[in-house]
């Protein structure tokens, strides 16, 4: 009899450690998709807003067995806050000990053209923690101007096409350390030299490469194009680039640009001032910046789109010749402009 009570009771623990078991070290996920992911916030995360979290995404299963375990663990001591992805089955004691010891999950930012700091901070904010009024304050702040010995609108020329990764919660001076660190690398001896020899800055290579990569996505012209506004800055003219016209007027919808347009006034319009504008009017890609310090040596000062219209362009030396291309284009443009029209009409006729 005794014996048999024993087998019982030992029986009954095994199984309520099993049943213990299985809570904290079973799969404890609520949800059917692959993963979920966890956001706790760097400013108010606290126990509550963590398991309301938890909760109301379905992440766990067992909230109360959560609870008993996070505190055994003190990790209601301990919050770090992040991104913390979780996959479906993940055991209470696996995600728990990811929370305590910080393992976020990384984020890509990935940046291609953007126009504007605005357009960056708003990326960041769609992507991480740091929303767009604390990063533009942060672009616009003393100690940025400070640190960096540029001003916001010179931002861009600082930040490169490509794919950074972040923690989610990295605040803005962060994110922009490492964009700065990628153009430092790129800013290479070899690259700093060639600027020198076009008596240029990094500055001044990116802006001129940001008008370039508004200009053309014709990569083996763009060298071209650039040596024609480095002519023009070399003999005084102004650089009439028709890209810093729709940044002046931050309509980047305009086609064509016409004498209503030119009389816009801001610094970025490079019919009114001489010179190059204050920033880049885009981010500059790689291979236009490279473009810009290989660009050959020409006496171009002028070019025009092709009549072609594929997207290249015709150069020229002196006024006189520019003016016969022109006339060559604006005519090609005039019959394309009305076969549009006719096409639409026989649209319109059926």
């Amino acid at each position: 009899m005794v014996r048999n009570l024993f087998i019982i009771v030992a029986i009954l623990l095994l199984v309520g450690a099993g049943v213990v078991a299985w809570f904290f070290w079973g799969p404890a996920t609520g949800f059917s998709e692959n993963k979920k992911a966890l956001y706790i916030a760097t400013d108010g995360a606290n126990k509550q807003a963590i398991t309301d979290s938890l909760v109301r995404n379905g992440i766990v299963k067992y909230p109360k067995a959560f609870d008993f375990l996070a505190q055994r663990l003190k990790y209601w001591n301990n919050i770090k806050p992040g991104k913390y992805e979780i996959e479906k089955g993940t055991s209470l004691f696996t995600i728990l000990r990811r929370l305590r010891n910080g393992q976020q999950t990384p984020v890509n930012l990935v940046i291609n053209k953007l126009r504007t700091p605005q357009d960056l901070a708003k990326l960041v904010s769609r992507r991480l923690e740091t929303d767009s009024a604390e990063m533009m304050a942060y672009l616009q702040s003393d100690s940025f101007r400070t640190k960096r010995s540029i001003t916001s609108d010179q931002a861009l020329a600082y930040v490169l096409p490509d794919t950074y990764t972040y923690f989610w919660n990295s605040d803005p001076d962060k994110i922009f350390q490492k964009l700065a660190d990628a153009n430092r690398q790129f800013w290479t001896e070899e690259r700093k030299q060639k600027a020198a020899r076009l008596s240029l800055t990094p500055l001044q290579v990116a802006i001129i490469a940001s008008i370039v990569d508004e200009e053309s996505n014709k990569l083996d012209e763009k060298d071209t194009i650039a040596s024609v506004y480095i002519n023009r800055l070399r003999t005084g003219m102004p650089l009439q680039a028709d890209p810093t016209v729709r940044f002046a007027l931050q309509d980047f919808t305009i086609k064509r640009v016409y004498e209503k347009h030119l009389q816009v006034g801001s610094p970025y319009n490079t019919y009114r001032n001489a010179g190059l504008p204050p920033g880049p009017i885009c981010t500059p890609q790689k291979a236009t910046l490279d473009a810009v310090l290989d660009a050959p040596q020409t006496e171009y000062v002028y070019f025009v789109a092709s009549p072609e219209f594929d997207g290249t362009h015709d150069f020229s030396a002196t006024y006189a010749e520019h003016m016969k291309k022109a006339k060559l284009y604006q005519a090609a443009l005039t019959v394309w402009m009305q076969k549009q029209k006719d096409k639409q009409a026989q649209a319109n006729a059926q």
